[in-house]
């Protein structure tokens, strides 16, 4: 291969970001339609910029002559799950096959050991038309041969709004004699100041207690000081949440679900996270949730048309919930995972 020359990139050197981001956004588009979801530029731009105390993110460009082949990326925890950095490396579509990513993947491997990071994990997707555990697909074959295992495998879905009010109508009231001394609450925007604790409490366990396959993960640590950090970033991004939860009668955060929307793509959301208590469920709560928050999102956000979520493959519940409101797969996703030595 031509020479390649792997170099950091300053988050705030607007030229050199712009360029990074150019080739992880090529490399995302060369996907066939509907598989990848990238982050935009600015929302990036915000990502990377961080330097609260939740997380620390890297990148670098791989360049050739003077131009970027491959954009590399780390995000790594820094208050919990401190063993463990989420990998990505994008090549543009006209460089590929010639070594770079394979490069730049050993690069940050490098640079993730120095970090004291021992648990790697990388994610790709393809269509949902190929093997569930993404056999000749050439992300998935790609991370298996840098010594990544499938650790999990999920499915990309997408719901085209607005759903109608007559289906939300008729599952809300299935649910509602289910969780009769339950109240629900909608927002948009940050938390409420009289749910942060539990908002904090709740979230802080989806990691855990959401199907985690074969990935090593650790609750993430709780603090309604995080959850203002991350409201921070989210601002920065152009990104606004919208939020459901459940509260059983003593007021305390049982369920949750969020929405985010963006100002990017005025008109697609994305769905985040759903859970309910272990010592909650059976109540309907997750179908619950779910039908306020499409509500919300409806009446509060009209111009968006398309709603995306992933789920864990294995996690039939969930899937059930979202097959009635309508979501239709459209890709699968891959967690891998390798384990330093």
């Amino acid at each position: 291969m031509n020479e390649l020359r792997i170099v950091p990139v300053d988050p705030h050197d607007r030229e050199a970001f712009d360029a990074w981001h150019a080739a992880y956004l090529a490399a995302e588009l060369a996907a066939e339609p509907g598989v990848s979801s990238p982050l935009t530029l600015e929302e990036l731009r915000a990502q990377l910029q961080d330097t609260g105390t939740r997380r620390w993110n890297g990148g670098w460009s791989g360049l050739v002559d003077g131009r970027v082949v491959v954009a590399g990326w780390m995000d790594t925890p820094l208050l919990d799950n401190r063993d463990r950095a989420e990998l990505s490396v994008h090549v543009v579509p006209d460089a590929r096959r010639r070594g770079y990513g394979t490069a730049m993947a050993v690069s940050m491997e490098r640079a993730a050991r120095d970090r004291g990071r021992t648990v790697l994990v990388a994610e790709t997707a393809w269509p949902y038309a190929g093997s569930a555990d993404g056999t000749g697909q050439a992300g998935a074959e790609f991370a298996r041969s840098l010594g990544f295992e499938l650790a999990l495998g999920d499915v990309k879905r997408v719901l085209e709004l607005p759903v109608p009010d007559g289906l939300l109508d008729d599952l809300a009231a299935e649910a509602a004699p289910h969780h009769a001394s339950y109240t629900l609450r909608s927002w948009a925007g940050p938390v409420p100041v009289d749910l942060v604790d539990g908002w904090a409490a709740l979230t802080s366990t989806l990691g855990t207690e959401a199907p985690t396959g074969e990935l090593q993960v650790e609750p993430e640590h709780v603090d309604p000081a995080v959850v203002r950090e991350a409201e921070a970033v989210l601002a920065r991004q152009g990104r606004t949440k919208c939020n459901t939860v459940a509260l059983d009668p003593a007021g305390v955060v049982v369920a949750f679900t969020d929405i985010a929307t963006t100002v990017h793509e005025p008109d697609r959301a994305y769905q985040w996270g759903t859970l309910v208590r272990r010592d909650a469920r059976g109540h309907r709560l997750g179908l619950a949730v779910k039908v306020a928050h499409l509500r919300l999102l409806q009446r509060s956000c009209p111009d968006v048309r398309r709603l995306t979520t992933w789920n864990a493959e294995v996690n039939g519940h969930m899937v059930g919930v979202n097959e009635r409101l309508g979501f239709a797969p459209i890709a699968r996703l891959g967690e891998f995972q390798k384990r330093l030595r």
